[in-house]
């Protein structure tokens, strides 16, 4: 393909990311953020709609999660999102699923549109781990998942890779796997919130925290950090 027909793709590329998360942000209403009232009828118009279809509407989170990812999307608030609609269990499993699938799709756009780029963007700061990776590349993408992606933002994450050359099965299954952890935890807080704003009438961070689905996953998380503070000391500073 021509160096013109890659620049064509590229730039409509980002005009549709661009549009696409306007529209996203279009439809919170931004001024009633701080009202606990605001959230309670979110969660009843959620509840009522996902009842009523929840199959459909599984397939359709599914197929925005991909394209969300695809567009270089933010991970957690997808995670939060996935836990109210569909509970701990059910939004961790559809969430690896559609977001491992929509990483491994940013991986591939990012390999071929924009691997030049990334290249000499990324390469300074990451060249050190080329030979780390070339030496097991799902072990230690695996490693990386696990440990959180070692802080970087996730969209970085997942076009990170280009500059190893990754093979695209290795990528999806290091990612599906070492997604489960965290994913699992950032679900459960979602469903967590879901159940809190559905009981309460009134917003405390306090009685928020001390709720027992809040603070298990919290405490599950500090665990996962230093899980990950220890695969980066022992794994990657090491490179």
């Amino acid at each position: 393909m021509s160096k013109g027909l890659k620049l064509f793709f590229g730039i409509s590329y980002l005009i549709i990311l661009t549009i696409f998360l306007y529209l996203i942000f279009s439809l919170v209403e931004i001024s009633r953020l701080n009202d606990f009232t605001y959230y309670k009828e979110l969660q009843s118009i959620i509840e009522g709609t996902i009842g009523k279809n929840f199959y459909l509407n599984l397939f359709l989170f599914f197929i925005f999660s991909i394209v969300w990812i695809s567009l270089l999307g933010f991970g957690t608030p997808l995670l939060l999102i996935s836990g109210i609609l569909f509970g701990k269990w059910i939004g961790t499993s559809i969430s690896v699923m559609s977001i491992s699938v929509g990483a491994l799709s940013l991986y591939v756009i990012s390999n071929f549109f924009f691997q030049e780029i990334i290249f000499k963007t990324l390469n300074k700061n990451f060249y050190k781990y080329i030979n780390l990776f070339q030496k097991n590349e799902f072990y230690y993408f695996f490693a990386f998942r696990l440990a959180g992606g070692l802080g970087i933002p996730f969209g970085i994450q997942n076009i990170l890779p280009t500059i190893f050359n990754i093979k695209y099965s290795n990528y999806f299954f290091a990612s599906f796997l070492g997604f489960i952890p965290i994913f699992f935890i950032w679900n459960s807080i979602g469903s967590g919130l879901n159940n809190y704003i559905k009981q309460s009438d009134n917003f405390s961070f306090l009685s928020l925290i001390l709720t027992k689905d809040i603070y298990l996953p919290i405490i599950l998380f500090i665990i996962i950090l230093f899980i990950s503070m220890i695969i980066k000391k022992k794994i990657f500073d090491k490179a």
